[in-house]
């Protein structure tokens, strides 16, 4: 595994894996809606350049102060030749506070994970922590790559699809 692979997040199946069929891994793929994830798998649009997109879209949290969304989207390429699939980790940042605004676009393996707590009241009285929000765009992507390494495919890490 080459320094590039490495910074782009490329993971190899276990060697004892046979490969899937590209159909047998897209459907493995789309398998993975459900209504438990906050995110879907869907056919890309011609406009994407990839075969499948999984999206993850983060409105604001009405209880914040500050206003931010977020949109997590990994296209994906079925190179049935290579037994891979090539993606493309894209996330999108608008934050909204008054009338300020920001925004940001990263492109990458990077990853983002936010929590909030609120205090309460325990069964015993006492006053303690509770989480309220939870946010760790790795749930997404580790979900996929699961699936690709246990079809017996790579999921290799690319700059533009």
């Amino acid at each position: 595994m080459g320094l590039w692979s490495k910074i782009l997040g490329t993971k190899y199946p276990d060697s004892d894996v046979t490969p899937l069929s590209a159909t047998e891994v897209r459907d493995a793929l789309f398998a993975v809606n459900s209504p438990d994830v906050p995110y879907r798998v869907r056919k890309a649009n011609p406009w994407e350049k990839a075969d499948l997109t999984a999206e993850w879209w983060i409105p604001a949290r009405p209880s914040s102060r500050e206003k931010v969304e977020r949109r997590l989207r990994i296209r994906m390429r079925l190179d049935p030749a290579g037994h891979e699939v090539r993606i493309l980790q894209e996330q999108w940042t608008s934050a909204r506070e008054g009338l300020a605004w920001s925004g940001g676009y990263s492109r990458g393996g990077g990853y983002s994970v936010e929590r909030a707590w609120a205090y309460e009241r325990g069964p015993d009285g006492r006053r303690r922590r509770v989480e309220t929000y939870r946010l760790d765009t790795r749930d997404m992507r580790n979900a996929l790559q699961k699936v690709v390494l246990s079809s017996g495919w790579t999921w290799r890490g690319v700059f533009r699809l």
